[in-house]
């Protein structure tokens, strides 16, 4: 059987889907472009402090990320999700635009931290919106590995582009080219007609709603293990993010090009794993696939750790790219099993904040320890962060882990939406409807349970806060 079957395109068949995937690979493209753009414009500000730029630009972005992301997520169910989606990105392009005219760092550091921000609501809303759209969960998991695959030939094709686009024209034109970008995914998605979400039963309350996303989801055991999964993620891609070029160019005197074909090694080897993990999940369970993608990491970083010399090191990052793909690609299906369609933003929004303040902890901790200590003192680091996490993983995400649950209610009173389910499915009169019904549909009602125990798919939401024990 062929890696790349047919059915692996499946997702494809879906207009709605098929065109938000190819707005965000062109934005994708585009960030791409912006990236390398950034490093340039850093060096003919500030020569050679520009590495103290890019790394400082680096941290503002995961602080945008952890920061705004769960405050968008919060609030998304009650907004227009095509409208939502549309706005952010005409912002980037307006912000990515800015670019063109900055003269000083401090110009750099305000437009970085905004356009995160635009991209922290922007992204987890994106991801929330796939499962309504893909429903059949097979077809669900081949999506998420689709936008894998599309994450990783952005980094093996944004080198290779930017060089070429360089013979052409000046490097300021990336910023426009990535405005065009932004613009193009704005009008793909606002042309594209998506399903109308569900209203969140959840309280009106913005002090609930601004910390919802982050407490249900450290109320659930399999997401905590998901998050010490994106933890081993970390501590192994800040090892090869931060470090590869002073291994190559450092430890074994090697060349630019040497860098770009470690780096393409790692992007490749998580590519080839992503495209294969729909046959990998005929045979293991999700649980078990990621936790064998993150025993991986360490072995990959003791890989490193002994390379002496680019063949050793490419062959250690393409394990830690297959180890990589093996966590992240089907993190979307953890999430959707594990929370009600309603809330599936402020979960999305939850583990897109949480795993990159991972890699906010993980970048300066690799990059510091080998500065100071040498690049020994930072592979113990982080191997020893990648197999602590990996370990904690297997412990937080119970081996039998159902998705229904019998569970006990004491008394207590709460909202519904009109006909959510049978349970609070009943016929009224809106002439004589109760005060608190508000007459258009969907409505409220205040229902009263009394103490009860029952099973059912139990995912952590207004009316069930704590996990059953």
């Amino acid at each position: 059987m062929k890696l790349a079957s047919p059915a692996l395109f499946s997702p494809f068949a879906h207009e709605a889907f098929r065109r938000l995937f190819t707005a965000r690979t062109i934005a994708l493209l585009g960030s791409g472009l912006t990236t390398i753009a950034l490093s340039l414009l850093a060096f003919d500000l500030v020569g050679e402090r520009a590495g103290f730029v890019l790394g400082s630009a680096l941290a503002l972005k995961m602080i945008a990320y952890v920061t705004v992301a769960p405050i968008v997520g919060g609030f998304a169910d009650r907004l227009p999700r095509r409208a939502l989606l549309v706005a952010l990105d005409v912002a980037r392009a307006g912000l990515v635009l800015g670019f063109i005219g900055v003269s000083s760092v401090s110009e750099i550091f305000v437009l970085i931290f905004l356009l995160n921000a635009c991209s922290a609501g922007f992204t987890p809303v994106y991801q929330a919106t796939i499962p309504d759209l893909l429903r059949d969960r097979a077809e669900y998991t081949r999506g998420l590995v689709l936008s894998r695959v599309s994450y990783d030939l952005e980094g093996l094709l944004s080198p290779g582009l930017s060089t070429l686009a360089l013979l052409l024209v000046g490097y300021p034109a990336f910023f426009a080219l990535n405005a065009l970008a932004f613009c193009a995914s704005a009008l793909m998605i606002g042309t594209t007609p998506l399903p109308t979400p569900e209203r969140s039963q959840r309280p009106e309350s913005v002090r609930f709603n601004l910390g919802f996303g982050l407490r249900a989801y450290l109320a659930t055991p399999r997401l905590r293990g998901l998050l010490s999964l994106c933890t081993a993620v970390a501590m192994a891609g800040a090892m090869i993010i931060v470090n590869t070029v002073v291994l190559v160019r450092g430890e074994f005197g090697g060349s630019d090009v040497d860098v770009a074909l470690a780096f393409v090694a790692c992007g490749a080897g998580s590519l080839v794993t992503a495209i294969a993990i729909p046959l990998v999940l005929r045979w293991s369970s999700l649980r078990s696939s990621m936790t064998c993608g993150a025993a991986l990491l360490p072995v990959a970083l003791v890989g490193g750790a002994l390379a002496s010399g680019l063949p050793g090191l490419i062959a250690a990052w393409i394990v830690a790219g297959a180890g990589m793909a093996l966590v992240q690609s089907t993190a979307g299906r953890v999430i959707e099993a594990s929370c009600n369609a309603a809330d599936r933003p402020a979960y999305f929004s939850a583990h897109f904040s949480l795993s990159h303040a991972a890699w906010l902890v993980a970048y300066p901790l690799a990059g510091w320890t080998g500065a100071t200590a040498g690049m020994g003192a930072a592979f113990v680091v982080t191997t020893a962060g990648a197999l602590l996490a990996g370990m904690a993983a297997i412990r937080l995400w119970p081996r039998f882990d159902p998705e229904q649950l019998w569970h006990r209610h004491d008394e207590f009173e709460h909202s519904h939406l009109h006909g959510s389910d049978d349970h609070h499915d009943h016929d009224h009169d809106h002439d004589h409807a109760p005060a608190n019904v508000d007459g258009s549909e969907p409505h409220l009602h205040r229902h009263r349970h009394r103490r009860l125990e029952h099973a059912h798919r139990f995912v952590i939401d207004a009316h069930h806060p704590c996990w059953p024990t």
